[in-house]
């Protein structure tokens, strides 16, 4: 199933608005030189081309570009008629292109990525951006078939994308890797993590609305099972799973589990959303394995009584 250019494309467009430091901007256009650029010598002259079918892309890469750089950039494009009518927008670099590529230490010939690019959490998060806006694409969250990939022509640099992304110390994904004709795709299919790494790249909004999509099918799905339960107990339990859920649903929505003051609460409503049919002792057991220290069933009562409160008071403000 071909990913949905319609969500790959607002989530694309939604990185490219928003303020990053100098160094995180540094780290995208090196990635999105990396892997969609090609050099040429045209009359002599050594040009640097990118390319990208979506106008606002181009126009961030050439206001980027000119900002930090101060290098006047050339704008061409052409109508593709071979299938579907598309138009590809070129972007040219006719100054200064090899200090350019320098100080981006952007090497065609070398599978590498220089580590000055990427030495901080936020550069590798505009490192994996870049990427994405060169090459990405992630399937609607209205789909059940979860997936987020980026395609890269050259199998020993898709290794070391897939070392950065292993490096990132503010989550933990687990990518994989297949081959689709000249390319490796590099590709994640659990929904937690696809979520993570849009907010990762600067996809806030999208992350949201991808989760609350996400969380209303899984709802369905759980009250769908509930009519083949047969232990009450299991029921019960599934039922405050649900209002958990919901819970959470509102917090994410209103304020963002991150800025949850209580670190207990927002690891609780993290395991909750990785554990959907987990019991509260079932849970407890996942809290005290982070946290190193035993945490109660009853803990765990608690801080979900905690959570009711707080989405009680926001659905209250709503109304």
């Amino acid at each position: 199933m071909r990913p949905s250019f319609s969500f790959t494309r607002k989530v694309k467009e939604e990185i490219v608005i928003k303020p990053y430091t100098e160094e995180r901007l540094r780290s995208l256009i090196a990635a999105f030189i990396r892997i969609n650029g090609v050099t040429k010598k045209e009359k002599g002259q050594k040009q640097l081309i990118l390319k990208t079918e979506n106008a606002k892309i181009a126009k961030f890469i050439f206001l980027t570009v000119q900002k930090i750089y101060g290098l006047q950039v050339r704008f061409a494009y052409e109508k593709m008629m071979k299938f579907k009518k598309r138009t590809i927008y070129k972007i040219i670099f006719e100054q200064e292109v090899d200090y350019l590529l320098s100080d981006l230490e952007v090497s065609f010939s070398e599978n590498k990525i220089a580590k000055n690019i990427v030495y901080n959490d936020d550069m590798i998060g505009g490192y994996l951006a870049g990427g994405f806006l060169a090459s990405g694409s992630v399937n609607s969250p209205t789909s059940s078939n979860y997936h987020l990939e980026i395609a890269l022509k050259q199998l020993k640099y898709a290794r070391w994308f897939l070392k950065l992304i292993a490096k990132y110390k503010g989550g933990a994904f687990s990518p994989k890797t297949i081959k689709r004709r000249d390319k490796t795709i590099i590709y994640l299919k659990k929904s937690d993590q696809i979520a993570d790494f849009l907010i990762l790249m600067g996809a806030t909004e999208c992350a949201l609305e991808f989760e609350n999509i996400r969380i209303d099918r899984e709802f369905i799905n759980i009250g769908n099972r509930l009519i083949n339960l047969d232990k009450a107990n299991y029921a019960k339990t599934t039922e405050a799973a649900l209002k958990q859920l919901a819970n959470i649903s509102v917090i994410q929505e209103k304020l963002g589990l991150q800025f949850l003051a209580n670190e207990k609460l927002k690891l609780l409503c993290q395991l909750r959303l990785m554990h959907r049919d987990a019991t509260l002792d079932e849970l407890a057991t996942h809290m005290s394995e982070r946290l190193e220290k035993v945490v109660s069933k009853s803990n765990v009562n608690h801080l979900f009584r905690e959570l009711n409160v707080l989405a009680t008071r926001y659905k209250g403000e709503e109304e």
